[in-house]
């Protein structure tokens, strides 16, 4: 038995998340069943993030232990002949024997994208949430400033979460404008339940006017989930990438 590492893509808007679940259709589930078809035994995968219902994912980092008799340049390829198409294995390989893909994750980076048109482009309505208002983006970029850094970010934590230490390093935010799309891209050494989704919707009340941008600062000491923006839908988020 040997640790594999494997880089996984998906598109999460069919699945209840990444994690499994007792009553519904999960990322986890879904790759469990084809390793366990592959190996012909029960293989249990521990993934880097447990990514929302509807949320995707570009860069998702498990891992497993298993038999080494399939080469690891040829796992992928095995195991996207019985995976749904879009789940897709792109990389695999050998992890040290302690390696756990969550516990060992230094950092991630999310996308989230806003399709700022009159009109929703038709293509890219289950992987952007559509603001019709156009957004003032130099006031997003501002109060996203007042996030950088060290700080409890626990008016950005939505309920049901049983974390107890609510504090995470933001490393960076960046706004980039193309065409009608926005693109927030959010870096930190890990990110609470529906954070950066609290969060953009958080910046796109400040674009729309409906919010200063001073209040961002304001509602991050708050530490009161009621003084933040609505939660950005699902379907706009993409992890892109977890650091080790």
């Amino acid at each position: 038995m040997i640790n594999h590492k494997l880089l996984l893509s998906y598109d999460g808007s069919a699945y209840h998340g990444f994690q499994r679940q007792k009553n519904a259709l999960s990322i986890q589930e879904i790759i469990e069943k084809a390793l366990g078809k592959l190996y012909g035994k029960g293989i249990k995968v521990e993934g880097a993030s447990r990514t929302d219902a509807g949320v995707h994912a570009r860069g998702q980092v498990i891992n497993f232990f298993a038999p080494a008799h399939i080469p690891l340049e040829r796992l992928p390829f095995a195991l996207n002949s019985i995976l749904p198409p879009d789940v897709v294995a792109y990389e695999a390989s050998g992890a040290d024997y302690n390696f756990n893909s969550r516990k060992n994750a230094r950092g991630k980076r999310y996308i989230y994208i806003i399709d700022n048109e009159n009109f929703p482009d038709v293509f890219k309505r289950n992987y952007s949430w559509h603001v019709a208002s156009k957004l003032d983006v130099s006031a997003m970029k501002e109060a996203a400033e007042y996030l950088l850094g060290r700080h409890d970010f626990k008016s950005f934590q939505s309920a049901g979460s049983s974390v107890a230490n609510t504090v995470r390093t933001l490393y960076k935010v960046d706004i980039i404008e193309e065409g009608c799309f926005l693109f927030f891209s959010f870096e930190g050494d890990g990110f609470l339940y529906k954070m950066i989704r609290a969060i953009t919707g958080t910046l796109v009340e400040i674009g729309l006017g409906k919010k200063e941008t001073e209040e961002m600062r304001k509602i991050l000491h708050s530490k009161d989930r009621s003084k933040a923006g609505k939660t950005a839908p699902a379907c706009g988020l993409c992890l892109e990438k977890v650091f080790y």
